[in-house]
């Protein structure tokens, strides 16, 4: 795995790490699809028991359901998840914009989070590049307007959405939604779309034939004759990966809460690289050493850098 790896760098013809930042705007922002109506607390319940009814295939974590869709112009991953953290902290954590950047700067190529205050109402800027160190003049600039859609005592509904981005990308959306359950628990869908072009359909492609080779997701699509599973492939595996990536983030981030001081950050950046270790085959990327390095510093960048102005 690692040989492939390292024979894919040196593709220098295609170079696709150029573009890499932009693939991952593909697949790091999630919605409702587009038009919907705000769903009741009752629904999202409902939509849980089905899964469970139907046999869906959990991840490791158990009462973890992934899933993913695909159509000409657009792509959605998806999260159904029992967490066993109360409402209450659930509510209190992500109803906050500073909050969500706490969250997003836990993933491997999220280089800088800062929420700010507009004439519009609250923004997310965040700088989206490489899997290593990298300043920030390489990263692309994306900025999503922060929405709390629902804030109730049992039902959140908080809306990330920016409308453009690189590579003809468009109408990016992050949609998390909660609901209390019983014996201090919380029923959490976390979804993310993103429109797509033709500039984002040939990179998407070359990624894949070169740096995402071999890569899959999670899905079962099949099975060999010997009855293991064969998993998603493809767009769709992309996006399952990065899904999971940003759902294991926020877990991270509620779990976290109330260590000690600095313990925090260095607590919530170890929940995340052990609970993605859990799934090494797709999401091993770097060694937790390196990560940690990586991580401390992207932190203290962003607590201390002003973000760039608007345009």
């Amino acid at each position: 795995m690692h040989a492939a790896r390292r024979t894919h760098r040196r593709l220098d013809a295609l170079d696709p790490r150029r573009w890499a930042p932009g693939l991952l705007l593909l697949a790091t922002l999630s919605s409702l699809p587009a038009g919907a109506q705000t769903p009741s607390p009752d629904a999202l319940r409902a939509r849980f028991a089905a899964l469970r009814d139907q046999g869906a295939d959990p991840l490791a974590e158990r009462s973890v359901y992934l899933r993913s869709t695909e159509s000409a112009d657009r792509m959605q991953g998806e999260v159904h998840a029992l967490i066993n953290q109360p409402f209450e902290r659930v509510r209190e954590e992500l109803g906050k914009a500073d909050s969500w950047c706490d969250v997003l700067i836990l993933h491997i190529n999220m280089k800088y989070c800062r929420a700010v205050r507009t004439a519009g109402g609250e923004e997310l800027v965040s700088g989206v590049g490489r899997k290593f160190d990298q300043p920030l003049s390489e990263v692309h600039w994306v900025r999503f307007g922060f929405k709390v859609a629902a804030d109730r005592s049992d039902h959140l509904l908080v809306e990330l959405r920016a409308p453009s981005g690189p590579l003809s990308t468009r109408d990016y959306r992050i949609v998390v939604e909660a609901v209390p359950q019983p014996e201090g628990q919380s029923l959490v869908r976390m979804t993310y779309s993103y429109g797509f072009g033709t500039a984002a359909r040939w990179a998407m492609k070359t990624y894949l034939a070169t740096l995402g080779s071999g890569k899959s997701g999670f899905s079962v699509v099949g099975r060999t004759a010997n009855g293991q599973p064969i998993r998603v492939e493809g767009v769709r595996g992309v996006v399952e990966r990065n899904t999971l990536r940003y759902y294991l983030a926020l877990q991270s981030h509620l779990q976290s809460r109330g260590a000690p001081g600095a313990g925090e950050w260095r607590q919530s950046l170890a929940l995340w690289f052990n609970a993605t270790e859990r799934h090494a085959e797709q999401l091993h990327e770097m060694e937790r050493a390196d990560y940690v390095a990586m991580k401390l510093k992207e932190v203290r960048r962003q607590e201390t850098v002003a973000p760039p102005p608007p345009g």
